[in-house]
């Protein structure tokens, strides 16, 4: 339901009457599966990035670059007809259509039909979000189009096609004398008056039907795929019906959004015959869990109040919940990542994942020019782009490795904000949405033996059969030692075996050529010895029973281990007592990369010790083009871990010269890099080596040029 701007009145009326309802978990029931999840057409990955205001040619080099290589079946994509430019340039506007050609603030026809193909190309359907049930507002006083298209606010749109004959009035149609609705659970109001002021369509009568159905099939000739429904509530089922009967092509993917409350014929339950819906439900209790507690996850499915999993399409957010605030958005932080990891662990539905814009007004506009047409699209510069993130593109992988087989199975959770189960015998997770790091345990996975890369964290390359992160070992008995950092996630599956192909189990881990790295820590607590644990088998896989000791050397603790080169690593430092009682080192995991050849250093601190984390300003002497933008990332959580959709953004201001000041944690080895990112959104790296800096407690500043 796409919302103009309203009076607080009209707001908390339409809130009500929505009824975005928080069912209670109830009793354990069986999950259900479907073979054509949401009406999705057939194909093997079914998981939807939602680009949302994306214009075309960002979206074309998305699906190329981003998408296909990671799995995505499909991407959604905004309102694509001509629509009212409205004062401001809300992001609501695209929800008023004044006619039906593809040109629009997005881009032209012939850009949206280069998109498609090159989504085709990648392997990823196009949805379309189809505004069908309504035209532009009938309160607005523009009557200016972003293509061009000629309409008036008295009804009359004739480059669509429809005159005043075409709407529902008072009182033949609406029963309410002023056309809006006032009771939504009154079918009559819902159906043929106007939701908040949008020129409700007859969609009742052939005529209408047929020039909704001429849209639809104009979309789906130029290739695409499938539709998501807006405000279907809003509409009989006998009119979608008709309007679907019309269409070209009957498989279509076909997801209405019907939203919870009402009863009868305005529940979302009596649209399942026509197609797939949305289901608000699951978004709205999964905020109330992931802001409270995971641990009753276990039966999440329908006995909590939701659709059959075959007829859902589910999200964690879409652009008008994550405005209103029934659910979580991209402002979460973590808690909306794991939400989205959740999502993707979970056997239920078609996934959806939102990716967002910035904003701070629930008017805001996208990144646009002057006009209003929306620009290229740049992570990182208004861009939130939620699935980009490691962990969240990676899970698609995992849904995609596990989708076939719907078992949940070897359930485990610390009775609070820590889960952990897995997917049959394909995949395995744990997710630990607590505020505290989840000690190293043993769990039961599920999975063959063999040595697996860790998606949240690490890339799995398939040709080579390597993890860019870090790795857990599953033993013979399909059993895993391993903890989880607060607010974070570990996942497997089993087509991303390190050292083996998807199919076949690996004897043993590979046996790269090694490297000596020498640890140093200072500011650890006095009174008891000091071990040093991580992601890695030489560093005890997270298990405090093999961690290593170290020596101490007056203030500082050191150890120098051998550890597959060229492997990111993850560790920490632990204190225990005579009786083997641990304390684990505060805050988040240190992280390193192993030197392709010869000896590493990590001169670091205790987490939580008073050494101070130095401030260091990186110059770059780089010359761009138009539209270019340089940044610096590398290899810690402060630079981005290698994702450049992390990346810090470098200023201008004394171009040539590109600088920022980045706070790192003190005494640590870093390797780095600079990069440049186009309007396209496509990245530049530069040539050569990892950089290396060695962060002390002082601040310092690095001069160099663009190699």
């Amino acid at each position: 339901m796409r919302l103009p701007r309203l009076s607080r009145t009209v707001s908390r009326t339409l809130a009500a009457a929505a009824g975005l309802l928080l069912v209670s978990a109830a009793l354990a029931a069986p999950l259900l599966s479907g073979d054509r999840k949401a009406e999705a057409a057939t194909g093997t990955n079914d998981v939807i990035a939602n680009l949302w205001l994306w214009p075309w040619t960002s979206i074309a080099t998305e699906c190329t670059n981003v998408l296909g290589p990671a799995g995505y079946g499909a991407v959604q994509v905004a309102p694509p007809e001509d629509s009212i430019s409205a004062a401001g340039h809300p992001w609501w506007d695209i929800y008023q259509p004044a006619a039906y050609d593809l040109n629009g603030r997005m881009g032209t026809r012939a850009q949206f039909s280069a998109m498609v193909s090159a989504c085709h190309a990648a392997g990823v359907k196009v949805y379309v979000d189809a505004v069908i049930n309504h035209m532009t507002g009938a309160n607005q006083s523009s009557t200016t189009a972003y293509g061009g298209a000629s309409f008036t606010n008295n009804y009359s749109y004739p480059s669509a096609g429809y005159s005043s004959s075409d709407f529902h009035f008072y009182p033949a149609d609406c029963p309410q004398p002023d056309n809006q609705i006032h009771d939504y659970n009154n079918q009559a109001e819902v159906w043929n008056c106007q939701l908040v002021g949008l020129s409700d369509l007859k969609t009742g009568t052939d005529y209408v039907r047929t020039k909704i159905a001429g849209y639809l099939n104009d979309l789906i000739s130029v290739g695409v795929d499938g539709f998501r429904v807006d405000a279907a509530k809003h509409m009989a089922q006998a009119d979608l019906s008709a309007i679907k009967g019309k269409l070209s092509n009957q498989d279509v993917y076909w997801a209405q959004e019907v939203m919870p409350g009402g009863s009868g014929n305005l529940a979302p339950s009596a649209y399942e015959g026509i197609g797939g819906v949305l289901e608000f439900n699951y978004a709205t209790n999964l905020k109330n869990q992931f802001n409270g507690s995971i641990a009753n996850l276990q039966t999440f499915g329908p006995s909590w109040g939701l659709e059959p999993s075959a007829k859902s399409t589910v999200f964690v957010s879409n652009h008008d919940t994550e405005r209103n605030g029934s659910t979580l958005n991209y402002k979460a932080g973590a808690t909306d990542t794991l939400a989205n990891v959740f999502m993707l662990a979970w056997n239920f539905g078609t996934p959806n994942v939102m990716s967002s814009f910035s904003f701070s007004n629930n008017d805001a506009s996208p990144p646009a020019d002057g006009n209003g047409y929306v620009t290229a699209v740049s992570c990182g510069s208004g861009w939130e782009c939620q699935h980009r993130q490691r962990s969240i593109r990676n899970m698609v992988g995992f849904h995609n490795a596990t989708r076939a087989d719907t078992t949940v199975g070897n359930w485990w959770s610390d009775g609070s904000n820590a889960i952990a189960f897995s997917r049959g015998t394909n995949g395995w997770i744990a997710i630990n949405n607590g505020s505290g790091a989840l000690s190293s345990r043993t769990f039961s996975t599920g999975l063959a033996a063999g040595v697996y890369c860790d998606v949240i964290h690490g890339d799995y390359n398939a040709a080579a059969q390597t993890c860019s992160g870090p790795t857990v070992t599953v033993n013979g008995s399909g059993q895993a030692t391993l903890g989880v950092a607060a607010k974070d996630a570990v996942a497997l599956h089993v087509n991303a075996r390190v050292g083996a192909g998807p199919t076949s189990t690996p004897t043993a881990s590979p046996t790269p050529t090694a490297g000596g790295v020498s640890f140093t820590v200072t500011g650890a607590p006095a009174g008891n010895p000091i071990y040093l644990v991580g992601s890695v088998a030489a560093l005890g896989s997270w298990n405090t029973a093999s961690a290593l000791p170290m020596t101490a050397s007056g203030s500082s603790w050191t150890r120098t281990v051998t550890l597959p080169a060229s492997t990111a690593i993850e560790y920490k430092f632990i204190a225990k007592d005579s009786a083997g009682n641990v304390t684990w080192e505060p805050g988040s995991n240190h992280t390193y990369t192993v030197p392709a050849s010869g000896t590493g250093t990590i001169n670091t601190t205790w987490n939580g010790s008073s050494a101070t984390n130095p401030a260091v300003t990186f110059n770059v002497n780089a010359t761009t083009t138009w539209g270019q933008n340089v940044f610096v990332v590398g290899s810690i959580p402060a630079l981005g871990s290698w994702n450049t959709a992390n990346a810090i953004a470098l200023s201008s201001a004394a171009y040539p010269v590109w600088s920022a000041t980045v706070t790192l944690p003190a005494n640590t080895a870093v390797e780095y890099k600079f990069i440049k990112k186009n309007s396209d959104g496509s990245v530049t790296w530069e040539s050569g080596a990892n950089r290396t800096l060695n962060t002390g407690t002082s601040a310092q500043t690095v001069n160099t040029s663009w190699k």
